[in-house]
């Protein structure tokens, strides 16, 4: 047996310490990252700031490291690669060309993870895998802000029974109900100028092309990411995503 300072047990300590200092350790012990992306083609929001902050902080909870911009040149397959989860934070428009699109639709095939926050589903509308990715387009709104009750599906966690918000409200395209989960919907009732009728869904979630996807019609306003049941939201969102949860 070698006693404890001997020559080979002192190369053996140096041997587990260059091993703990190689490359591939430091990079095991990288956290997973998210891309927080809110490139504008058309409308513009006052509250994507506001939003890329509070989504990095929300992050950074759960231990995401963030990267977040708005240039279109990180939609390439050796970059999405190193991401759980994109999140298309108030973006409008045409905001990836062909090639782009093609690596999104890679990387969630792959099994990445997609959120989309307001405005995300005012985006890309000539592309129709986007729009199944989202769940509906955007539609219309009615001026100004609207105060509204939104009701949580049942067995949504943590949700609370009674919740009121003033913000942007969407009409979208269609109905997503029959290709998500419906997480929460508004009360058409409380508000002159919605379209969609008794069932108005307003967040949701599902498994679409290889990965996943949620989405929230809620954030046009800034003052909404001070909610905390958004906040919660926004984190849930976040989570299941990214992966980190098998329920959204």
């Amino acid at each position: 047996m070698n006693r404890p300072n001997s020559p080979i047990s002192a190369a053996r300590l140096l041997g587990a310490l260059l091993c703990l200092m190689a490359p591939g350790a430091a990079q095991a012990a990288e956290p997973a990252r998210v891309l927080i992306f809110s490139k504008t083609a058309e409308f513009r929001h006052d509250s994507i700031p506001v939003a890329v902050a509070a989504l990095q902080r929300l992050a950074a909870q759960e231990s995401l490291a963030v990267d977040r911009g708005e240039d279109a040149s990180a939609f390439t397959a050796a970059n999405l690669s190193r991401y759980r989860a994109v999140v298309f934070a108030n973006t409008t428009g045409d905001v990836l060309d062909e090639p782009q699109q093609k690596a999104l639709e890679e990387f969630v095939g792959n099994g990445g993870g997609f959120m989309g926050v307001h405005s995300a589903a005012d985006t890309e509308k000539e592309w129709p895998w986007y729009g199944g990715l989202v769940g509906a387009w955007f539609h219309s709104h009615p001026p100004g802000l609207q105060t509204t009750r939104v009701v949580f599906e049942s067995g949504a966690a943590d949700a609370p029974s009674d919740w009121t918000v003033t913000d942007e409200i969407y009409n979208y395209r269609s109905n997503p109900r029959e290709q998500v989960t419906v997480l929460a919907t508004v009360d058409e009732d409380d508000y002159e100028g919605g379209t969609m009728g008794e069932d108005h869904p307003i967040a949701w979630c599902h498994a679409y092309s290889g990965g996943r996807a949620w989405y929230t019609g809620l954030g046009h306003d800034a003052a909404m990411y001070e909610d905390t049941v958004f906040q919660a939201q926004l984190r849930r969102g976040l989570r299941y995503a990214a992966g980190l949860a098998p329920e959204c």
